[in-house]
């Protein structure tokens, strides 16, 4: 049997109400998201420029942080068929392979006119530190919708 999604309707959205994604970073992470993003930073992809900066090794590029609140909204709250309108970010910590990274996603506000909500987004690393934080706007779906679950394909990085 499969896992299915099943999304949260407008309707049935609460202030409050909350959702989370966990990743453990890992070094081909960083390599897909460069490959996918065309993002080749020296401060993501070489460990000797790295260590020159403040940060003193690589770092995760920050979007591939912010890509787990987007796994959120779209298939967790509200789920499938959500339209993600917009987000205001920012990014506090850095986060390095072997982190342990938590986005949490929280309704904080619905508009019955545009039937839009907007969603608290906070990532925390292993010890609880805020690494991203922001708000998003989120046009959830209007009716009940259930999906089988898409596994996340498997990538080979030569």
């Amino acid at each position: 049997m499969s896992d299915i999604w099943i999304n949260i309707p407008y309707d049935e959205l609460s202030i409050g109400q909350s959702a989370s994604l966990t990743r453990t970073v890992r070094e081909a992470d960083i390599t897909l998201f460069a490959a996918a993003s065309h993002d080749t930073n020296p401060a993501h992809m070489d460990a000797d420029y790295a260590a020159g900066t403040p940060f003193k090794k690589v770092i995760i590029h920050g979007m591939w942080t912010a890509g787990l609140i987007s796994a959120v909204i779209g298939t967790r709250l509200p789920g499938v068929g959500s339209i993600y309108l917009g987000q205001d970010l920012q990014f506090r910590r850095p986060v390095y392979v072997g982190d342990t990274v938590t986005a949490t996603l929280t309704v904080t506000e619905k508009d019955d006119k545009r039937k839009w909500v907007k969603i608290n987004t906070i990532v925390t690393n292993q010890r609880g530190e805020k690494v991203v934080v922001g708000v998003a706007n989120v046009m959830p779906p209007r009716e009940k919708i259930s999906r089988e679950v898409i596994p996340v394909p498997e990538v080979s990085i030569k």
